[in-house]
């Protein structure tokens, strides 16, 4: 590898307009001197924008939805077929948990969050008690990933060993860190937040299979002949993981990927929708649905965009590896960004102040052929903790947890 030097750093900053982050240079210890010129030589500043920017959807239609009487009268062929490529060693699972608990009033990484009331209960205890189930039936084990980010990473790492990975085989779980694009100011001036550390955030969903890529998880994919991989968020206690109904429901229709998806409680309910833009699969966001969207009817009398995907994903991996040197499309959202101001103080603004730029995993479905879109059983499947009370919050995924038997 070649030394890092400061001259060449200059250099590159130089290259993209962003010689501010040198600023405190100067005054910086040894250490801390490394450690920025090691984040300004990983960082792609390239995604940086200085003006936000909407990208043009094609023509969204509605999209055919595998609808829970079509599964149900397919079970049998569908769970057989799954389980054929779970005891073959086809099935891994991929945990996006990158994120922090703030929301609900902790600042610890959001899988460790205790929803117990009698007893502990974790999150992560939850998602890996899911998977089990699926292992147990099996009578095999599945490769688990989980994505950190440099946020988390250690805190997640130690948490899992202290429990012993919740009674889970550790030789099938890797931990790998997602990777993270610099924020910026409105004017495209990426922001410090510290003298010594470039502000960053996680780079979107969009990013898992190239932060997989980068960590070498890619390798264990291919030794161990992964051929689908099950993407799912960290915050839906409920989640039904490496499913052999959706695995082998996917593979039965042909399919390069597959979606779970809920009815909508309301049709404005603030879920993304599955649909077809320019006649392939993607997914359309709940403030991009019209009102005449909202009412449109199928042949058939039903609501057209009435199913909420719950990020819950399918991928084959051959045709994830089609797309690998894809560029996805860049997102632009204004956000909160703790900062140095000009006078080099830590800045927690209160209101948006710049700009994060992130991939989605709609780019990444929208690029491959054929998604079965799998509907599942809303209160059996679906209990986001995004919030500490209120709608999708600690409380009410209690509520569905008690609901399904879950003790508490």
């Amino acid at each position: 590898m070649n030394k890092i030097t400061y001259d060449d750093m200059l250099k590159k900053l130089e290259g993209c307009g962003q010689t501010q982050l040198l600023r405190y240079y100067d005054e910086l210890d040894a250490k801390q001197k490394c450690a920025l010129l090691c984040q300004i030589a990983d960082t792609d500043f390239s995604v940086v924008r200085a003006g936000k920017e909407e990208a043009e959807r094609g023509v969204i239609s509605p999209i055919p939805v595998t609808e829970l009487d079509d599964i149900k009268a397919n079970r049998d062929h569908f769970i057989n077929a799954g389980l054929e490529e779970i005891r073959a060693g086809k099935v891994g699972a991929v945990l996006l948990a990158g994120g922090m608990g703030t929301r609900l009033g902790s600042d610890a990484p959001k899988g460790v969050y205790n929803v117990g009331i009698t007893r502990e209960l974790y999150i992560f205890e939850c998602l890996i008690n899911n998977l089990m189930d699926v292992v147990r039936l099996a009578g095999c084990p599945i490769h688990l990933f989980i994505m950190t980010s440099d946020k988390n990473h250690e805190a997640t790492v130690a948490f899992l060993k202290e429990k012993n990975f919740f009674g889970y085989d550790e030789n099938f779980v890797h931990f790998f860190m997602q990777e993270m694009a610099p924020a910026s100011d409105y004017n495209g001036k990426v922001y410090l937040e510290e003298k010594w550390k470039i502000s960053t955030s996680p780079n979107g969903n969009g990013g898992w299979y190239s932060s997989m890529a980068k960590w070498g998880m890619l390798d264990i994919v291919k030794t161990n002949g992964i051929e689908w991989l099950n993407v799912f968020a960290v915050d839906n206690v409920l989640q039904r993981i490496a499913d052999p109904v959706f695995i082998g429901a996917t593979k039965v229709m042909g399919c390069s990927v597959g979606s779970k998806v809920i009815k909508k409680a309301s049709p404005d309910e603030k879920v993304g929708v599955m649909c077809l833009e320019d006649g392939r699969p993607s997914i359309v966001e709940y403030y991009e649905l019209t009102d005449e969207m909202r009412s449109a009817k199928t042949k058939d009398g039903k609501l057209a965009y009435n199913f909420g995907v719950i990020l819950n994903y399918l991928f084959h991996v051959p045709e994830l590896n089609k797309i690998m040197d894809a560029q996805l499309p860049l997102h632009v959202v204004e956000k909160k960004i703790p900062c140095l101001d000009e006078n080099g103080d830590k800045v927690e603004p209160d209101s948006p102040n710049g700009y994060k730029f992130e991939s989605l995993i709609l780019d990444m479905i929208h690029l491959l052929d054929g998604c079965m879109v799998f509907e599942v059983v809303r209160e059996k499947e679906f209990a986001p903790i995004k919030n500490k009370t209120g709608v999708d919050s600690v409380e009410s995924a209690r509520e569905l947890l008690k609901k399904n038997g879950v003790e508490l």
